[in-house]
C-alpha cells in the first residue's frame, strides 16, 4: 500500500459512482483499504441488535467508506484539483496542482 493524498479534515468532492457531485469533509482515512469515510456521503442503513448502549436496537444510518480514486480534493475556492508535493525549505508540503496554492 502506498501513501494517500487525502487526509482527515480535507474537503473533497465525489467524482465518480452513485454519489457523484456530492461534497463533504473527510472524517476518517482507511489507509490499508485505500478508502475514506466522508461526512454525509454513501449513507447506509445498518440494522443493530438491542444492546446495553442501545437497548431499543433498530436501524442506524451511517457513512460507509468510499474509495479514494472516486474522491477529488477541493481548493479553498471550491474547485477540484489534483495533489502535488514540493519542498518548502526543509518541509514537504501538499499543494494544489490547479492553483499552485499550499494546502
Amino acid at each position: 500500500m502506498g501513501k494517500l493524498k487525502i487526509k482527515t479534515g480535507d474537503t473533497v468532492k465525489v467524482i465518480a459512482g452513485d454519489h457523484k457531485g456530492s461534497e463533504g469533509k473527510v472524517q476518517q482515512v482507511l489507509i490499508d483499504k485505500n478508502k475514506a469515510i466522508v461526512e454525509g456521503v454513501n449513507m447506509v442503513k445498518k440494522h443493530t441488535k438491542p444492546s446495553a448502549q442501545n437497548p431499543q436496537g433498530g436501524i442506524v444510518e451511517k457513512e460507509a467508506p468510499i474509495h479514494v480514486s472516486n474522491l477529488s480534493l477541493l481548493t479553498s475556492n471550491g474547485e477540484t484539483t489534483r495533489v502535488g508535493y514540493k519542498m518548502e525549505g526543509d518541509k514537504k508540503v501538499r499543494f494544489s496542482v490547479k492553483s499552485n496554492e499550499v494546502i
